[in-house]
């Protein structure tokens, strides 16, 4: 349907709704009809008409307006309802000089409901956060959304209804508040909260003795240092901070020792330290704290063959061909780069992915460490290298795994001729999949039970659902697999 240009002003404009329906039974909208609604507490929304009854024609008053995930209005709470789908206001909102638009014929003994107020997006106003409203769509339609601003941009959609359907702000002319509701009335407390937040943390105080190096948390962490490193000499700030760094940060009016986080809101969630009063307990708590990162972070022990990083590349390569044979140098090194780099002051080894020159720190305490990470990193590689040229999928019944659904484990055989099993499980939220290599020694194995016997010990029933006698008797799979 193509965008019609409106020539009224929004601004001066008020919708009459004079067709109102109670809410009985046999006067009910249309099965996904989307109306506005009067509730019994006198409020106003909008939703979805979903009866309970599949058609509608039930015998009882059952059902709810949905007006987006997890949130409705049952049936009980209405009062009266109107259509907003029957209406094209389009005509009406050409007229230049139009300020009054009657949905049905208005009168005296007619219920009438009245809204104005009408905003645009346009010119920068933005319905408060998880306000619900009017909407006037630019095909000149009427529908309802709860505005929900996106974190971190300063824009935002109406969200519509269950099924994450939403309406963009490109397809709204203007928009009115509905009647709050606990959303949104929870959304402005907590705005308040933060604006009262922001007021004191202005010109924070600080307790002269907990702060008793001022204010910044480097010295802090410096004083921290120098008492590690007459326990651990390689010690650096780098190293302590691998675990989450604290921070001096204003909370309620007065700076406190605390740990950063983000909330769902993109707000600060700040953990307060609480364990002394001082500064000097503090830096202790520090000391303390940082320990374990540091300890493990011993040049002697983490760089135990050296500082050439083709040697740690070198074994563990070696290691992975012993069973992915086909797996060569170029492959790997295609995708994993690795590098021993001096970071904060201490050498840490690094990986680059691809062509990418952007590098993350691994998180190893040891050579051997790191060289499983390595070998990990490149049977990965050699299973992307590999391509199915067959798959046989095991059939089974419900099969629940720690909460979660086993819904697929497949079986597949691989160019070179060797064999990996992908299996996936999940609930009615989320899910994930893990996949397997199936090392050649299994299939020396002389019969298909001895090999299920090897096999279970990379899969093992207990965590990814299927057990040996799950799987003898397929003997579909038994072929597959050369048995």
């Amino acid at each position: 349907m193509g965008k019609a240009k409106f020539s009224c002003d929004y601004r001066n404009l008020t919708i009459a709704f004079n067709e109102f329906h109670d809410m009985k039974l046999k006067d009910l909208p249309v099965y996904g009809e989307f109306c506005l609604i009067e509730l019994k507490e006198g409020g106003y929304t909008a939703g979805e008409w979903h009866p309970d009854d599949a058609c509608g024609e039930g015998k009882s008053l059952s059902g709810q307006f949905i007006r987006g995930l997890a949130d409705s209005i049952p049936v009980d709470e209405v009062s009266k309802w109107h259509s907003l789908e029957r209406y094209d206001l389009s005509d009406c909102l050409k007229q230049e000089d139009i300020g009054l638009i009657n949905n049905g014929v208005p009168g005296d003994d007619i219920y009438s409901f009245k809204i104005s107020g009408f905003k645009s997006l346009k010119d920068g106003d933005a319905p408060m956060n998880a306000r619900y409203c009017l909407l006037i769509l630019k095909d000149g339609g009427m529908s309802g959304g709860r505005w929900e601003k996106w974190r971190k941009k300063s824009d935002g959609c109406f969200e519509h209804s269950s099924g994450g359907i939403n309406i963009g702000k490109e397809e709204v002319w203007a928009w009115a508040p509905l009647s709050p509701d606990k959303f949104s009335v929870a959304e402005e407390e907590l705005e308040a909260e933060r604006r009262h937040e922001e007021e004191l943390n202005r010109n924070p105080s600080a307790d002269p003795v907990k702060f008793e190096y001022g204010t910044d948390i480097k010295v802090y962490y410096a004083k921290a240092l120098r008492k590690l490193k007459k326990k651990y000499p390689w010690a650096t700030q780098a190293q302590m901070k691998k675990k989450t760094p604290w921070q001096i940060v204003p909370l309620h009016g007065q700076y406190v020792f605390g740990q950063v986080s983000k909330s769902f809101y993109d707000t600060d969630i700040v953990d307060e330290w609480k364990d002394g009063n001082t500064a000097d307990e503090f830096i202790d708590f520090l000391c303390e704290y940082s320990e374990e990162p540091v300890k493990d972070s011993d040049p002697n022990r983490k760089f135990r063959l050296g500082q050439d990083i083709e040697v740690y590349i070198k074994k563990a390569f070696e290691n992975v061909k012993k069973d992915y044979h086909w797996l060569d140098r170029k492959t790997a090194d295609a995708q994993y780069r690795y590098e021993i780099k001096k970071i904060g002051g201490s050498l840490e080894f690094v990986v680059y992915y691809g062509d990418s020159k952007k590098y993350y720190v691994c998180d190893c305490d040891s050579s051997e460490r790191f060289i499983e990470l390595v070998e990990h990193d490149y049977q990965n590689a050699a299973l992307r290298a590999n391509s199915v040229v067959s798959s046989y999928e095991v059939h089974f019944g419900h099969v629940e795994i720690y909460g979660w659904n086993l819904e697929r484990y497949v079986f597949s055989k691989l160019q070179s001729g060797d064999y990996k099993v992908n299996v996936q499980a999940g609930d009615r939220v989320t899910g994930g999949g893990r996949e397997f290599f199936i090392t050649p020694s299994c299939f020396e194995a002389d019969t298909y039970g001895e090999f299920l016997d090897r096999y279970l010990e990379i899969v093992p029933g207990r965590s990814f659902g299927l057990y040996k006698e799950d799987l003898l008797s397929d003997e579909k799979l038994k072929k597959f697999l050369g048995y």
